[in-house]
C-alpha cells in the first residue's frame, strides 16, 4: 500500500496498531487515513470512533478482506466515509484517495452559499426539518448507499438532490429514476442500455440512466416497484459498479452513489419475498426517515408562503397573501399528501383568486364545496309530502353559523370531559393540540 502510494507522488506514514496511530495522529497532521479493519490491539472501526470524536475533519475508509455488510454499516456509522473490501488494485487506490482528498471533511465547515442551498431547499423552522438537516449534513459526507422513506408526498426527490449538492459530488449528474412510472418491458433498457440491434426496434446504441449517473448520484424513487428480475442486475451494478447493456458482452465500468426511497415497507415486502434481502441490506446503510406535514405543523404556513412568493414569481403575477381564516384553515388541515398536497392547495387557490388576499373559498376543494352545498339535495327531491321535513334540517342562522355553533358544542363537550386539560382534549378529537389551540382562538373559547 506505502509502496503503491508513493508511485502516485503521495507520502505516507504507516501505524502497525491503534496505539501506533494515535501517536502518529498527535505528531503531525495527515490529509486522509487508510485503515485495515483487523488490527492486533483492536479493530480499525475504533480508530474511525476516535478519529471522529477528535480529528473530525479527517476522513477515514475502512479497507477489509472480510466484506460483510453488517461490518460496512457499522463502520459507516462510525463516520468513515467509505468501506472497501480487499485486494484493492491501483486504479481504485487512486480513486478512493482521490475522494478522500476532495472530502467535504476537509473543510473547516459549510459555507454560506452551502447553507443558503440547504435553506433554500429545505423549507422549514420546526425541529423534525433542524434534525433532518444535521443528519443528511453528516451523510452528504459519506460513500454509502441511502434509503430514504416517508410518506408520499413528503419530499424524497427534494432530499435526495440536496444530498448529491451537499457531496463531493456536487459536480456530476443527479439522476432521479421513478421505478413505477418505467414500463416493465423497457426497465432494463432504460436503466442499463442497449446495442444497437439487441432487440426488435433498437435501432441504434443507446446509454442507459445508471450510466448517465457515472460521477454523481443515481436516485430511485419507489423501488419497491423494480421487478425482481431487475432488482438482480441492480444489486450486482451497486457492488461491482460494473454494468452490462442489453446485447452488450462487455461489462462497464460506472462509478456513482445510489440513492433510493420508497413509501412501502421494505423489509415487509421481503418477508413476503417481494424484495430481494441482499438488496435490501446493501441499499438500506444509511437511513433517513421523512416526517409528515402533520408532523411539523409550524411549518405549514412558512411553506404556505414560500409556495405562493415561488408561483407568483413564475407566474409573473402580483404576490398574495392568506387571510387570518386561511391560515387557521390551512392549519386544520390532515395533509394525507403532505408537502405535495399543501402545493397543490396553494397553486389552485392562486389560480382561483382575483384579488391580493386568499381566503378560505379558495383553497377549499371542489369536492369539499359541492358537498357543503349538495348536502339537501337528496331531501329536496323526495316526494312533495316528505318536503316538509326540509324546514326541520334546515338552520334558522344559516349554514355557516351553524356549523360553528355545532363546532364550538363539540369542542366545549371534549374539554368539559377532560377538565379542561387541552392535550387530552385534542387527542379525543384526534386532532393536533396547535389545531385545537387556533380552533379555540377563532371560536373566542380561549379563555373561557
Amino acid at each position: 500500500m506505502a509502496m503503491s502510494l508513493s508511485r502516485m507522488g503521495v507520502q505516507s506514514q504507516i501505524a502497525h496498531n491503534i496505539k501506533e496511530a494515535k501517536t502518529l495522529l498527535l505528531q503531525q497532521h495527515f490529509d486522509a487515513c487508510l485503515t485495515d479493519l483487523n488490527l492486533p490491539d483492536g479493530n480499525g472501526i475504533q480508530l474511525v470512533e476516535y478519529i471522529a470524536g477528535q480529528y473530525p475533519q479527517l476522513p477515514v475508509a475502512v479497507l477489509t478482506a472480510y466484506g460483510n455488510m453488517n461490518i460496512a454499516i457499522s463502520a459507516l456509522k462510525a463516520g468513515a466515509f467509505d468501506f472497501v473490501s480487499k485486494p484493492i488494485n491501483q486504479k481504485h487506490l487512486e480513486q478512493l484517495l482521490e475522494k478522500a482528498l476532495n472530502h467535504p471533511l476537509k473543510f473547516s465547515d459549510f459555507n454560506q452559499e452551502e447553507l443558503l442551498l440547504e435553506h433554500k431547499m429545505l423549507i422549514g423552522e420546526s425541529k423534525p426539518i433542524q434534525q433532518l438537516r444535521i443528519t443528511i449534513k453528516k451523510i452528504a459526507r459519506s460513500q454509502a448507499p441511502v434509503f430514504i422513506t416517508g410518506e408520499s408526498g413528503t419530499g424524497k426527490e427534494v432530499v435526495a438532490n440536496l444530498i448529491h449538492r451537499l457531496s463531493h459530488r456536487n459536480d456530476g449528474p443527479f439522476i432521479a429514476i421513478n421505478c413505477g412510472a418505467i414500463p416493465t418491458d423497457l426497465m432494463e433498457s432504460e436503466l442499463f442500455g442497449h446495442k444497437k440491434g439487441s432487440f426488435t426496434g433498437a435501432t441504434q446504441d443507446k446509454q442507459g440512466l445508471i450510466l448517465s449517473a457515472h460521477g454523481g448520484s443515481l436516485f430511485l424513487d419507489e423501488i419497491a416497484e423494480l421487478p425482481l428480475n431487475m432488482q438482480v442486475k441492480l444489486l450486482r451494478a451497486v457492488q461491482e459498479k460494473k454494468i452490462r447493456p442489453v446485447g452488450s458482452d462487455q461489462e462497464i465500468d460506472v462509478d456513482f452513489r445510489i440513492i433510493s426511497a420508497s413509501h412501502q415497507d421494505l423489509e415487509h415486502l421481503v418477508q413476503q419475498g417481494k424484495f430481494r434481502q441482499d438488496l435490501f441490506f446493501r441499499l438500506h446503510v444509511m437511513d433517513i426517515h421523512l416526517p409528515p406535514l402533520r408532523e411539523r405543523e409550524s411549518d405549514i404556513l412558512l411553506l404556505a408562503n414560500y409556495f405562493s412568493q415561488k408561483i407568483s414569481h413564475d407566474w409573473g403575477i402580483a404576490p398574495k397573501t392568506l387571510s387570518t381564516d386561511a391560515e387557521i384553515f390551512l392549519l386544520s388541515q390532515y395533509y394525507s399528501g403532505n408537502v405535495r398536497e399543501l402545493r397543490n392547495m396553494i397553486e389552485r387557490a392562486m389560480t382561483l383568486c382575483d384579488h391580493h388576499v386568499i381566503s378560505i373559498e379558495h383553497l377549499q376543494t371542489i369536492s369539499v364545496r359541492k358537498i357543503r352545498n349538495s348536502s339537501l339535495e337528496p331531501l329536496k327531491n323526495q316526494h312533495n309530502d316528505n318536503y316538509e321535513k326540509l324546514g326541520q334540517i334546515l338552520p334558522s342562522e344559516g349554514l355557516e353559523a351553524y356549523l360553528e355553533r355545532i363546532e364550538k358544542e363539540v369542542l366545549l363537550n371534549a374539554l368539559n370531559q377532560t377538565y379542561w386539560n387541552r392535550t387530552l382534549a385534542a387527542k379525543k378529537l384526534k386532532m393536533s393540540f396547535r389545531s385545537l389551540r387556533y380552533r379555540l382562538k377563532k371560536l373566542n373559547l380561549e379563555n373561557e
